[in-house]
């Protein structure tokens, strides 16, 4: 498989993105005043089990450091994420949905 990119912002549609071997993996979110919402994880079949969908969560999450906002998980993937990787998770503000 070839070296897995950095996650970039499409802010453009709303998503953080991986393209590898002309696959798409994606976080989409919305933002809204000071919430960044985390919607829906996709990573492709062929892409699985790399790690791809760690790095968006954690794009998403460097993202709302930088910009001093709250992060709330509402896509299960990146709740769980969050969850397993305390570290990155508290550099930020999270607000939980309730499950």
């Amino acid at each position: 498989m070839t070296a897995i990119p950095p996650a970039i912002d499409n802010a453009a549609a709303s998503r953080f993105e991986v393209t590898v071997d002309g696959h798409l993996a994606e976080l989409t979110y919305r933002r809204d005043d000071e919430r960044l919402v985390l919607v829906h994880t996709g990573v492709p079949d062929e892409l699985e089990g790399e790690g791809i969908g760690g790095k968006l969560v954690a794009a998403a999450i460097e993202d709302a450091a930088e910009r001093g906002l709250i992060v709330v998980p509402e896509c299960e993937f990146a709740r769980a994420w969050l969850e397993k990787h305390p570290d990155p998770a508290k550099t930020v503000t999270i607000e939980w949905p309730a499950p």
